[in-house]
């Protein structure tokens, strides 16, 4: 965070962001400079706060909460750090925690601080005025640490506490990942005064070879299949409760879907979890560490997680700068029941500009249209595919196929039957570069599914940078007329939701060509049937604000 120039604040700092950005979003929320990693809402204010180094785009020995707030997730007013290294408990980094909201709408901050040993303990901090809608000052509670590492759990390895809610007892909870070895748990304890805290015996879950079950997180959806939101604290007939873990050794975001039995102290995931190659997962891109909250305001459940750097460590530092969040997404339980539904916050439109619009254009086999007149390079695309009758797709046999090596080997540019179909993003004139999100239809032995992918594998002409294909495979209905895809486009990130927002793909990439004006949008069929554009509206995306406080007074 760039603060009022002094010898040991940002603004002194060597590594000054360099004015030519072509890969620094305009619309995704990112600190001034350096590297990042719980929001909530207060008194009418949205609060973020984020892991922060002060002195290096990477991650380092001095960690601090960054501070940042909004009237409405988009646009951003940077303030002081909420919390420095400064006692023998966090002396060596202030990492990731959560907010709770107690009783009389008083916040509290439980985060993780890496001891005077290096060992990651629990800790408390409070506002030092509640008044002050923008929480601008927090003291660190005289009881702390809280929580040190149990037995059976390493000491680096004790992490990420959750927003904790309350039961019909009147206890707290709170969930805290951890590991032993290549074991992942989640730890439950408990507390009548959010102080003295408890471990129940049994982890809330536990799964081998997951590595640290880092930035947890437990909350109640409802099961009607309404999009609103519900407190963290519910628990009753009409909710299932999502357990959400990110898993160290994947680096991606797993969830289960379950009944949770507060007298038992026990979360039950559901026996059927969907199709085989679902494996509820949040995002299959380049998103992780995501934190939710329950937005009083609004009454909606909002998710929100980190994008890291695709490109290397001597780039960030070049840049001045690493990682970046996603777009706030609104999150709530599918009618079936089966998975959660994610879909942009309606903020974002907000920034919409210019807009293209293409209705009932017949795709035939090979072909492409450009959608031009707008920014490509930040953008909103919203599209509504119709598709051939199904029955006529190729048949894949799901017991071999890895959906993200099928993403990887199909490319787009190959020829199917239905599909791929879909949107090439960030495109150079001669499509040397592109980034493919498609869809592609087969049938099983007993089904018919989708694929979808983000191909990144064209991406760019750059050398030292992840071109890694994301994709995964998912049921569809026999009848299925449609398929609809959404993407966000900004620079150097492309987030796309298929199936308003049943399948997220989350992808980072570094065109050297298609850049600025010279970035472009197309739409492509590859598949031997036609697809009709039933409907494409695109809009160019202004720039989202984001300002020092101290230039605002």
């Amino acid at each position: 965070m760039e603060t009022n120039a002094s010898s040991d604040n940002i603004s002194s700092n060597k590594y000054m962001v360099p004015e030519k950005q072509p890969y620094r979003t305009w619309y995704h929320f990112q600190p001034p400079q350096n590297w990042m990693n719980g929001p909530m809402y207060y008194k009418g204010v949205y609060h973020f706060f984020y892991q922060f180094n002060p002195y290096a785009p990477t991650f380092g020995s001095y960690m601090v909460w960054g501070h940042s707030a909004s009237y409405d997730l988009i646009n951003w007013i940077h303030l002081n750090h909420a919390l420095e290294p400064s006692e023998s408990y966090d002396i060596n980094g202030c990492y990731s925690g959560s907010i709770t909201t107690l009783p009389g709408e008083k916040p509290i901050i439980m985060y993780t601080g890496s001891d005077s040993n290096k060992h990651q303990v629990q800790n408390l901090a409070v506002p030092k005025n509640l008044s002050d809608p923008f929480l601008r000052e927090w003291e660190k509670h005289p009881q702390n640490p809280i929580l040190i590492p149990p037995s059976g759990v390493e000491v680096d390895g004790f992490r990420d506490p959750t927003t904790a809610w309350k039961g019909s007892d009147g206890k707290w909870r709170v969930v805290i990942g951890a590991k032993n070895g290549d074991e992942g748990k989640a730890l439950l304890y408990y507390s009548e005064d959010f102080v003295d805290w408890k471990l129940f015996p049994d982890p809330m879950y536990a799964s081998e070879n997951t590595g640290m079950f880092e930035c947890p997180d437990f909350f109640p959806v409802y099961i009607s299949g309404t999009k609103k939101g519900v407190d963290t604290s519910v628990n009753n007939s009409s909710v299932k409760h999502v357990l959400k873990t990110s898993y160290q050794n994947k680096q991606l975001e797993y969830y289960f879907l379950g009944d949770y039995f507060l007298d038992q102290e026990k979360f039950v995931p559901d026996a059927d979890l969907g199709g085989p190659n679902l494996n509820l997962i949040l995002d299959h891109g380049m998103f992780y560490a995501s934190k939710s909250f329950f937005d009083y305001a609004k009454n909606r459940r909002i998710l929100w997680g980190w994008s890291k750097e695709c490109d290397t460590t001597q780039d960030d530092y070049e840049k001045g700068w690493a990682g970046l969040q996603c777009i706030p997404r609104q999150v709530w339980l599918d009618e079936s029941g089966k998975w959660l539904m994610q879909w942009p916050i309606e903020e974002v439109e907000k920034l919409r500009d210019k807009q293209i619009s293409i209705k009932g254009e017949k795709l035939a086999g090979g072909s492409i249209v450009e959608v031009s007149g707008i920014t490509a390079s930040q953008a909103d695309v919203e599209v509504l595919f119709e598709v051939p009758e199904i029955e006529n797709a190729e048949f894949l046999d799901e017991s071999e196929v890895d959906p993200e090596l099928l993403c990887s080997e199909e490319y787009a540019s190959r020829s199917g039957t239905i599909g791929p179909f879909g949107l090439f993003a960030l495109a150079s004139e001669d499509q040397t570069e592109h980034t493919a999100i498609f869809f592609r239809i087969y049938k099983t032995s007993n089904r018919y599914v989708c694929l979808m992918c983000s191909d990144q594998s064209r991406s760019s002409l750059r050398e030292n940078v992840d071109k890694s294909s994301y994709g995964t495979i998912f049921d569809i209905d026999p009848n299925q007329k449609t398929i609809s895809l959404r993407i966000l486009i900004d620079r150097s990130i492309i987030e796309s939701f298929g199936e308003k927002g049943r399948i997220c793909i989350t992808s980072r990439v570094y065109p050297s060509l298609a850049i600025d004006k010279d970035a472009h949008l197309h739409v492509f069929n590859n598949g031997t049937q036609s697809v009709v554009i039933s409907e494409l509206n695109a809009w160019s995306m202004n720039k989202a604000e984001f300002v020092q406080e101290e230039s605002i007074k």
